[in-house]
């Protein structure tokens, strides 16, 4: 896939201190696989609206195009990660779909909508969230807004709880074919305590939200941006940012942006409330 920022294991004798095995990096400096699209790896597949608030986004620039994925979070605006419109010149948002090509809606946004926070650093991956500003859609059963958690809930890890991701990020590590199909999977949110024996806390911090990754399931290059919900809520915890560089099926945590660690930021910028 075209853009996931993946991160090293860190080695064993220091998987708990502040820095990971090697720098993160970008899968779009890494060689160009054969496809842009795929799906979580190992998941299930999704049924047509079941997840209205999921768009796919295809990103271009003067230098190649690349896939992602969005949350619906308002009529005119898309959530997505900071390291998927980095860089972009445009995007076209696939709303309603499930077979990606087959998008019951597409818009084509340039980057003067993009609002990208000003605070992003690829290196350690802060800040990895944008907004996308779009045309007013209306909202149907298979096109639909996902809901921000409340301020109250900032002081929550949600560690232990089942969360939803969902995306069409590739299947497997060695995928190489097209997979045009949504996928999805629950996983379990762990502490950021866990996830720093792996990353080192120089990565994981307060804004970061981790979720175990057993049975080679995992999200995967090609979720970029996309969405965490907490299932029992049918709210939006998290922006798909990272995997370990060993691969998708490493067994190693999925990062994400924590949702409610951007609500005030969310709200200045778009003017969408939580």
């Amino acid at each position: 896939m075209k853009v996931l920022v993946v991160f090293a294991l860190a080695l064993a004798s220091a998987s708990a201190g502040l820095l990971p095995q090697v720098l993160p990096v970008h899968p779009r400096d890494l060689p160009v696989v054969p496809s842009i699209e795929g799906r979580i790896t190992n998941g299930q597949t999704a049924s047509e609206g079941q997840f209205p608030y999921q768009v796919g986004l295809s990103f271009g620039s003067s230098s190649g195009s690349w896939w992602c994925g969005g949350s619906i979070i308002d009529n005119s605006w898309v959530l997505t990660a900071a390291h998927c419109t980095s860089g972009a010149s445009d995007v076209t948002i696939y709303y309603g779909a499930t077979v990606r090509t087959n998008a019951k809606l597409t818009q084509t946004v340039s980057s003067s909508g993009f609002v990208q926070h000003a605070s992003y650093n690829s290196v350690v991956l802060r800040n990895d969230i944008s907004l996308i500003k779009t045309p007013a859609v209306s909202f149907t059963s298979d096109i639909n807004k996902v809901a921000l958690p409340s301020i109250a809930s900032s002081y929550s890890t949600y560690a232990g709880d089942t969360a939803i991701a969902s995306g069409w990020g590739k299947d497997s590590d060695a995928a190489t074919s097209v997979t045009n199909t949504l996928q999805y999977s629950d996983f379990t949110v762990v502490t950021n305590t866990v996830c720093s024996n792996t990353y080192g806390s120089l990565i994981i911090t307060s804004s970061v939200i981790c979720i175990a990754t057993p049975n080679k399931i995992s999200t995967c290059n090609g979720d970029s941006g996309g969405p965490l919900v907490q299932k029992s809520t049918n709210l939006l915890i998290g922006v798909t940012s990272f995997v370990s560089s060993a691969g998708c099926e490493s067994g190693a945590p999925a990062g994400f942006s924590r949702v409610t660690s951007y609500l005030d930021w969310i709200q200045s910028n778009s003017g969408v409330s939580y």
